[in-house]
C-alpha cells in the first residue's frame, strides 16, 4: 500500500508528553448504566442515519463516473447512464462536464426536479456535495447529486432509492461486548504543521485528508499512534484504522472512529466500542478511504462494529 504523505515528516513535535516514569493517564471514569445506555442511544443513531438519505449508504444504488464532457442519463441501456425504467423515462437529461464545473440540460417531460421543489425545464449548474448548499435532484423515487472527494478532480453521479426495499427491517451489523476497558486517554502530538495525508479509496483512487498530529494511547504498557486528521468546523477527529480483528471478525479493510477534539490540556478519549464500519460494508457504490499503514494497530481490537454476514460484493 503506497500512502503519499506531504510535506515530508519533519521530526515530530510531542506538545504535551507524559512526564518519565509517571503513569498513562485513565480516562474519566464513567457510571456503567450510563455508558451502557448512551452507546445504545449512539448506535440507533447511527442506524437511522445508515437508512436516511442522502448520506445513508444502505440507500445508494448507483455512482457513475463524470468524465469531461457530455454524459446522457435515462433509462435506455448504454445511454451512458443507465437510470431504473421505473423511475426514469428512456433519455432524461444531459451532464455537461468542464473541469469541476458540471451543467444539467433536463430533457422536456422528463421530470426530474429539484428535491421538494419544482420540475427543472431548463439548464442549470449543480453544485458537488463538497460544496454548500450541494445541488440534490429527484426523478420517481431517486435522489440525485454530484459527488466529489478531497484533494481530488474526480467527480460521480450518485443515486440513492429513498423507497429502497431494505429500509425496513434493517439492523447493523453485530459488536462487540460494550466494554469501558477499551477507552483510552490519548494525547495530541502536533506536527511542525498540518500535513496533506493521502489515502488510497476502494475505487483505486486516491483521497486526501489534513491531518494536525498523532492521538498517542498507552495499552498493555505499549505506546500507540494514530494519524488523526479534521476539518476547520470538525468537533472531532476523523481516523481511519485497521487491526488483526479484521482477518477474522471485522470489515477486512478496516474500520473508522471519531475521538473527540483534545481539551485545553491537549488530551482525548478514544472509545473502540465506538468503531464503526465505513460506508462500501452496506454498498457498491461508495468511494471509502483505505487507513494508512501507520494506522494499523498491533493491538487485537475486540470491541466496535463487525462485519456483517455478508458484503455487497457477495464476500
Amino acid at each position: 500500500m503506497n500512502i503519499r504523505i506531504l510535506p515530508i515528516f519533519a521530526t515530530l513535535s510531542a506538545t504535551l508528553l507524559v512526564g518519565c516514569g509517571e503513569p498513562w493517564p485513565e480516562p474519566p471514569p464513567v457510571d456503567q448504566t450510563v455508558f451502557l445506555a448512551e452507546h445504545e442511544e449512539w448506535r440507533l443513531d447511527r442506524q437511522r442515519k445508515t437508512v436516511t438519505p442522502p448520506n445513508g449508504p444502505l440507500l445508494w444504488i448507483g455512482l457513475w463516473n463524470l468524465p469531461e464532457g457530455e454524459t446522457r442519463f435515462g433509462s435506455e441501456y448504454g445511454i451512458g447512464i443507465t437510470m431504473p425504467e421505473e423511475d426514469s423515462p428512456s433519455f432524461a437529461g444531459t451532464l455537461h462536464r468542464s473541469g469541476m464545473d458540471v451543467r444539467l440540460v433536463p430533457e422536456s417531460g422528463s421530470g426530474i426536479g429539484l428535491f421538494e421543489g419544482d420540475e427543472v425545464t431548463e439548464s442549470m449548474a449543480l453544485r458537488h456535495d463538497r460544496m454548500d448548499d450541494p445541488t440534490r435532484l429527484q426523478l420517481g423515487s431517486l435522489g440525485l447529486r454530484v459527488h466529489s472527494e478531497r484533494g481530488s478532480d474526480r467527480l460521480w453521479l450518485r443515486a440513492w432509492d429513498e423507497d429502497h426495499p431494505d429500509i425496513e427491517g434493517f439492523l447493523l451489523p453485530d459488536f462487540y461486548a460494550v466494554d469501558p476497558a477499551w477507552r483510552f486517554q490519548a494525547r495530541m502530538e502536533l506536527y511542525p504543521e498540518p500535513i496533506i495525508l493521502t489515502v488510497p479509496d476502494v475505487t483505486g483512487g486516491t483521497i486526501e485528508y489534513t491531518a494536525p498530529g498523532e492521538l498517542v494511547f498507552e495499552k498493555d504498557g505499549r505506546e500507540h499512534r494514530l494519524i488523526a486528521t479534521q476539518t476547520p468546523t470538525s468537533t472531532s477527529y476523523f481516523v481511519m484504522m485497521w487491526d488483526s480483528t479484521a482477518t477474522t471478525e471485522t470489515y477486512q479493510a478496516g474500520r473508522y472512529i471519531r475521538p473527540p477534539i483534545v481539551d485545553e490540556g491537549g488530551w482525548t478519549t478514544i472509545d473502540f466500542n465506538r468503531g464503526y464500519n465505513a460506508p462500501c460494508v452496506f454498498t457498491g457504490f461508495s468511494v471509502c478511504a483505505l487507513p494508512p499503514r501507520a494506522n494499523w494497530l498491533t493491538i487485537h481490537v475486540t470491541a466496535g462494529e463487525k462485519r456483517p454476514d455478508k458484503l455487497p460484493d457477495g464476500s
